[in-house]
């Protein structure tokens, strides 16, 4: 990471900031911990600057500065405006890189804590940011659950369009905890399954309840806390929705937690397809493995139907209008498959009633997050573990 200046930004990341709302603040319990120290030389540094520039006036041994009209001020937006730089913030290690960002593991130089920095990929020199981009800073930092990476605030670099998100670091990935799982033969308990569940259903819920679309839940994007808090990451592909379904981009969703709807290419779609999700993600953590591992649309399309049978008008109307299937004729099967994939001794008849309800062909039928969480499955004995206790009893 470059060492800049906190002052200096590009004019594709101003433009960027500058999108993001008034309301959305960075929280006051962040900084306070900022230290008084630090704000203290910050001020000495304002005034020396202000000085240098002759901004500055003295009255006996009072010391008054004089304030320019706000044109004169730094080049920020009122909500945005005391950003700060990257330089304040030590690389660690990089984390991840995905389709919309880089994210790295950094220590925060002012208050100690360990963060994850996710740069912000622009689409180049001259067009600045995707859409995708600004849709993901506003949703990082507006939306605050336990159980969703939080967004901290936004920090920026001297270079050309760059702008990171500081957020919570996390320090588990759950699919790389799971692979561990199965490497040494082991499983979760339905106990530790309802915990898992219960967390990202709450989450889900909330972000619906925002009027948000995560379209990307999959096992990669979920991590776990040493405390065994479950957190919903990654909101690259996230965006607002409408209540009645809108036409967006269909090709949303990693494949293989992608609702048949997305692979038949619609247009039309709400949170159904998060809940499609779920379902996929569900069964993942009962088998420790994929549900529907397929290896391009039609090949995931087969292994969903040879499970589930091949949909119909009548189970699914609107079905036959679908892009796809005017120009597509599937292989018949008969429902079933996937009782047969996931036995009673995974899962009870009352468990696989929730997963079927989280797997219906028909949007509209498919179990919402919250009809999910009231289900009879999460009542059943096991009950879900506390999440304090979910590393511990492992």
């Amino acid at each position: 990471m470059n060492s800049v200046n906190k002052f200096e930004i590009s004019e594709s990341a101003s433009s960027l900031l500058c999108t993001i709302p008034q309301a959305v603040k960075l929280g006051k319990t962040y900084r306070e911990k900022i230290s008084s120290k630090k704000a203290a030389m910050q001020k000495y540094k304002e005034d020396k600057r202000r000085e240098k520039k002759g901004h500055k006036s003295m009255k006996s041994n009072k010391r008054t500065v004089e304030v320019k009209d706000v044109t004169d001020a730094e080049p920020f937006h009122p909500a945005i405006r005391d950003n700060r730089s990257i330089k304040e913030f030590q690389y660690l290690n990089k984390i991840d890189e995905g389709t919309y960002g880089i994210v790295f593991r950094a220590r925060d130089k002012v208050t100690g804590d360990t963060v994850a920095l996710k740069r912000l990929k622009a689409l180049n020199q001259n067009e600045g940011f995707s859409i995708a981009a600004r849709r993901e800073l506003t949703t990082l930092l507006k939306i605050q659950h336990p159980n969703i990476v939080a967004g901290r605030e936004i920090v920026v670099g001297s270079g050309s369009n760059e702008v990171f998100v500081a957020m919570e670091y996390v320090p588990h990935q759950l699919k790389n905890f799971m692979d561990t799982m199965r490497m040494n033969h082991l499983m979760f308990s339905p106990a530790h399954v309802k915990c898992l569940m219960t967390q990202l259903l709450n989450a889900v819920l909330h972000l619906h309840d925002k009027g948000i679309l995560h379209r990307d839940l999959k096992t990669n994007n979920l991590l776990l806390s040493q405390d065994g808090i479950l957190k919903v990451a990654d909101l690259g592909s996230a965006r607002e929705y409408e209540s009645i379904p809108q036409q967006y981009t269909p090709g949303k969703v990693t494949r293989w937690y992608r609702a048949p709807e997305l692979l038949l290419l619609s247009r039309e779609y709400s949170t159904p397809v998060d809940m499609w999700s779920v379902g996929c993600i569900f069964a993942e953590l009962i088998m420790l493995q994929p549900l529907f591992p397929g290896t391009t649309e039609i090949d995931q399309l087969d292994k969903i139907f040879k499970e589930l049978g091949t949909p119909s008008e009548t189970i699914w109307p609107g079905y036959n209008a679908l892009p796809i299937v005017k120009h597509v004729i599937f292989d018949s099967y008969a429902p079933g498959g996937l009782r047969k994939k996931i036995n009673r001794r995974q899962l009870t008849d009352c468990g696989f009633s929730f997963l079927q309800g989280l797997l219906i062909y028909n949007p509209v039928k498919r179990l919402t997050a919250a009809s999910a969480i009231e289900h009879a499955y999460f009542k059943e004995e096991p009950v879900a573990i506390k999440p304090d206790r979910f590393l511990i009893s492992m």
